[in-house]
């Protein structure tokens, strides 16, 4: 017994040995290793910060496949709107919340807020993706060398349009390839009706991104440039179209908190100026009856003249970790599931562009059930040159609050468009030193 008990011992220290020798390659053990949170079999609930939880279609298929995987781990989502979601966010977690465990960081300059307030974990060297398959994101968030987020969604602003609109109203519909002044021609051909049966040829949402982004597209202005002089002739294109009841009036959709997702949805717009992350909601309102645009389309963004076709705006959505979480290896483990490639799979299957745009993933959604088979909009998801709207800088948040001030009052007339971009030009510099 004794010689055999030697033996075995002895096969056993033998497998040991060989097992270390042959070692798998660095990257194939850590995609083998389990997660930190099937580390242990403790129960985790993690509490997510987001908005709109009804109107978007990835939350939950993201938690559930999440939680699959993670069967100790429930993700519960903590709703706190969408209008100031930024500002009750960085309110909540100044007050020292630590029950919030996952930020969602809706913008560039609440990024950038919270990370002058020491409000989010640095993730360096804890992202378990490749960082270059973020298509060169994560080096324009980087604050002094630490990163505090990593995008799950890069979206992009298109058209979107009601082809039986145009249909009744017997007028082509748009292209691929529409100057501002082509998209304002077509606008007012497709503005009809009076009252309650008024269709607006165009429809562009309060935020100020809807009229002032036309003017960075040729790439020789950012927003935070401090001299705000080129904004001018957008500002006199949208005024007029106000005045002449081609678009709603921005002051009445302002008082009455108009969603642009309700003027679509009731056939009221002919045109609308919106981002793609509208697609996967849209999909699904056509499909259960809510949106009455059942047959819609998609293409690329209008652009000033001698400006390529495609180039567009864009915005990230990213997920950080609150620096005062008690849960932040779990936390860290749902951001990197979430922001990677099985989580871009998952947000592609419902329509909206994540973060890791591969031809798949991009297949994935003009395939989708409800997406517009029209190969002009399967053709409006590719671009060519994408600026952020907002780049980081360490007074982003600052600055958005006096373009967003002189934006109110040219749109409802407070002031003159001379007196609001003095406004932007005077508060913005004053800010920047």
């Amino acid at each position: 017994m004794r010689k055999v008990i030697s033996v075995v011992l002895a096969l056993v220290l033998s497998m040991s040995l060989l097992a270390g020798c042959g070692a798998a390659p660095a990257s194939t053990a850590a995609s083998a290793a389990p997660s930190a949170s099937t580390a242990t079999a403790n129960p985790i609930n993690l509490k997510w910060a987001l908005w709109d939880i009804d109107a978007t279609t990835y939350y939950q298929p993201l938690i559930d496949a999440y939680q699959a995987k993670n069967p100790n781990v429930t993700i519960e989502m903590v709703d706190l709107g969408s209008t100031d979601y930024m500002t009750v966010l960085a309110t909540q977690l100044s007050g020292g919340a630590d029950d919030l465990d996952v930020i969602t960081v809706k913008d560039i300059p609440g990024y950038a807020n919270l990370v002058n307030l020491g409000m989010l974990e640095p993730l360096n060297d804890k992202i378990t993706t490749d960082i270059n398959l973020y298509g060169g994101t994560p080096e324009q968030i980087t604050v002094d060398g630490n990163l505090y987020a990593l995008p799950f969604r890069s979206d992009f602003w298109i058209v979107y349009y009601n082809k039986d609109l145009f249909d009744k109203a017997s007028v082509e519909y748009p292209t691929n390839d529409m100057t501002l002044d082509e998209y304002d021609a077509l606008a007012r051909k497709m503005t009809s009706g009076e009252g309650a049966d008024k269709v607006y040829g165009a429809h562009y949402h309060t935020w100020r991104s809807a009229v002032q982004l036309f003017g960075i597209l040729d790439g020789k202005h950012t927003i935070v440039d401090g001299d705000y002089e080129f904004l001018a002739p957008y500002y006199e294109r949208i005024l007029n179209e106000q005045k002449d009841g081609i678009c709603m009036d921005y002051a009445t959709l302002k008082t009455s908190s108009t969603h642009y997702s309700g003027v679509f949805y009731n056939q009221q717009v002919a045109m609308m100026n919106m981002g793609s992350w509208f697609i996967a909601t849209q999909i699904e309102k056509a499909k259960s009856g809510e949106s009455l645009a059942k047959n819609w389309g998609i293409v690329k963004y209008p652009h000033p003249d001698g400006v390529e076709a495609g180039t567009t705006l864009g915005t990230i959505t990213s997920l950080s970790v609150n620096s005062k979480s008690a849960q932040k290896e779990a936390a860290t483990d749902f951001v990197n599931f979430v922001c990677g490639e099985e989580g871009a799979v998952i947000i592609a299957k419902t329509g909206t562009i994540p973060a890791i745009k591969t031809e798949e993933v991009l297949n994935t959604i003009s395939s989708m059930d409800g997406f517009p088979a029209d190969e002009n909009s399967k053709a409006a998801l590719n671009t060519v040159k994408t600026y952020l709207e907002m780049p980081m800088n360490a007074h982003s948040a600052d600055i958005e609050t006096v373009l967003n001030n002189a934006h109110d009052n040219i749109m409802t007339e407070n002031a003159t468009i001379e007196e609001g971009i003095a406004e932007m030009t005077e508060g913005v510099k004053a800010i920047l030193g």
